[in-house]
């Protein structure tokens, strides 16, 4: 592994993931960067656990999906247990060899083309967003200079996507704001009523309709008053 070259090629990944507007585009640039700069890397997605209901994001190759539609359907797997039991880092250096951890999966994975993985764990202090999965269609490819490597990705991937995420939610939350107050102006125009009171008839809808005040809120807008 040359160390220097991969300090290199982080540092510009961190320009990057900085760079981009969207969770989605940080997450694709998380996976890209983990087959541009893990040494044998062929493939890279990130899986989240939903229960016990996998969902798989920013996969490079349809291979990533199809390991984690496997892993949900053995209901094991070493991204699964990444995600699951908050075991920080796996690597499978031979999926020729039998799996006794993950009998059922090791064996179907081969069928897939899968040699060897590595599952790790994306977590900050606060919270754990799911596992960063690496791929290689050869076996014995992923050395213990790989793991660090791919740790060491993890672990400003995992970081990026909470920042992300949680400016896309501050987006979010002062986007609704903007349509909840637009609809109120609305009902108070139209209606001749105050503030607090154009406020409880969106409020009292979407309890009536349980239907997200969000979504009243838009309808309002969308159609200048209340739908019957």
């Amino acid at each position: 592994m040359d160390w220097e070259s991969f300090a290199e090629q982080m540092a510009v990944m961190a320009r990057d993931l900085l760079a981009q507007d969207s969770v989605d585009g940080t997450l694709e640039r998380i996976t890209e960067c983990a087959v541009e700069i893990v040494e044998g890397c062929d493939a890279a997605g990130i899986l989240v656990l939903h229960g016990q209901k996998v969902e798989t994001l920013a996969p490079t190759e349809g291979l990533v999906v199809r390991s984690d539609q496997l892993q949900e359907l053995t209901g094991e797997g070493p991204c699964f247990d990444a995600a699951l039991r908050s075991e920080p880092v796996h690597r499978i250096k031979d999926f020729a060899a039998p799996q006794e951890r993950w009998p059922e999966f090791g064996r179907r994975a081969r069928d897939l083309g899968i040699g060897s993985m590595m599952g790790f764990l994306l977590y900050t202090r606060e919270e754990e967003l799911g596992s960063l999965n690496l791929y290689s269609r050869s076996t014995g490819v992923f050395t213990k200079g790989s793991e660090t490597a791919g740790w060491l990705l993890a672990s400003h991937a995992a970081v990026a996507f909470s920042s992300a995420r949680t400016a896309d939610q501050l987006q979010q939350a002062l986007s609704t704001r903007h349509t909840i107050g637009e609809a109120m102006g609305i009902l108070m125009e139209r209606l001749k009523i105050s503030e607090d009171d154009a406020f409880s008839v969106l409020r009292r809808v979407s309890q009536e309709r349980n239907i997200k005040l969000r979504d009243i809120a838009r309808q309002v807008c969308e159609s200048g008053g209340i739908d019957d």
